[in-house]
C-alpha cells in the first residue's frame, strides 16, 4: 500500500506518517498544502491519500475540495479525509460528490493504527468509510421521510457497520454471528432499499448513501 500524507502541521503529519509506517504502509511522500499534494499525486501515483480537512490557505474545508479534485483527476486513488470535528454535513458532502473510494474519519482514530489502515484498504477497494461517531449520530436522528423505515433494528445495525467500512467477516465478528447471517442481512437490506446488483454500481456504497442522505 503506497500512501501520501497531507497535513500542514508538521508534528501531526510526522505522527501520522510514523503510525502508518509502523503498520507496514509505504509513505511515498508528504505535503503541507493542497497544491503540493496534487503535484505529488500526479508524480507518484499512490494507492491512497490521507489529508486533513482543514488546509491552507483558509483552513476551512480545503480538504473536501481537494478530495474532490483528486477523485476527478485520479479516480483510482483512494482518499481518506481526517477531521477533528464531528460534522455529518461535511461527511455527507464528501460522499455525495464522490461516493466511491472516499472516507471520513475523526483524527482521534489516528491512534488506532489498525482502524486507519483498514479504512485505507477499503477506500482503495472503492468502498466508502464513515467514522463510527458520525454513523451513530446519523442513525439516531429523526427523519420526516425515512428510507430505512422498513429495516429491522439488526439490519440498521449492520448497515451502520457497513458505513464504518467493515467487511461482512468483520461485522460477523463484531456481532458474534455467522458470516452467512450477515450476508443474509445484507441481501435483505439491498432488497428493501431496492438496490439491484449491477456491474456499474457498488451496492454497499449505495446502501451507505441511503443512510447518509436520509
Amino acid at each position: 500500500m503506497r500512501v501520501i500524507v497531507a497535513e500542514d502541521l508538521m508534528l501531526t503529519r510526522e505522527g501520522i506518517v510514523r503510525l502508518l509506517m509502523d503498520a507496514g504502509v509505504e509513505v511515498v511522500a508528504e505535503a503541507a498544502d493542497g497544491s503540493d499534494l496534487l503535484s505529488l499525486v500526479a508524480r507518484d501515483r499512490p494507492d491512497a491519500v490521507v489529508l486533513d480537512i482543514r488546509m491552507p490557505p483558509t483552513h476551512t474545508d480545503e480538504g473536501i475540495v481537494i478530495a474532490g479534485r483528486l477523485r476527478d483527476a485520479f479516480p483510482t486513488v483512494g482518499v481518506l479525509v481526517l477531521s477533528q470535528y464531528v460534522e455529518p454535513t461535511w461527511a455527507l458532502r464528501l460522499v455525495n460528490e464522490h461516493p466511491e473510494g472516499v472516507g471520513y474519519l475523526l483524527k482521534e482514530r489516528v491512534v488506532e493504527g489498525a482502524m486507519i489502515v483498514d479504512a485505507l484498504r477499503r477506500v482503495i477497494d472503492g468502498e466508502t468509510v464513515v467514522d463510527p461517531t458520525i454513523v451513530a449520530r446519523l442513525l439516531g436522528r429523526k427523519r420526516r421521510h425515512d428510507p430505512l423505515a422498513d429495516l429491522t433494528n439488526r439490519e440498521r445495525e449492520v448497515l451502520g457497520l457497513v458505513a464504518e467500512g467493515l467487511s461482512n467477516r468483520a461485522i460477523a465478528a463484531r456481532l458474534a454471528v455467522a458470516e452467512r447471517t450477515v450476508e443474509a442481512h445484507m441481501s435483505s437490506i439491498f432488497n428493501k432499499l431496492e438496490l439491484e446488483e449491477s456491474p456499474d454500481s457498488h451496492r454497499r456504497v449505495l446502501a451507505v448513501l441511503s443512510l447518509l442522505r436520509s
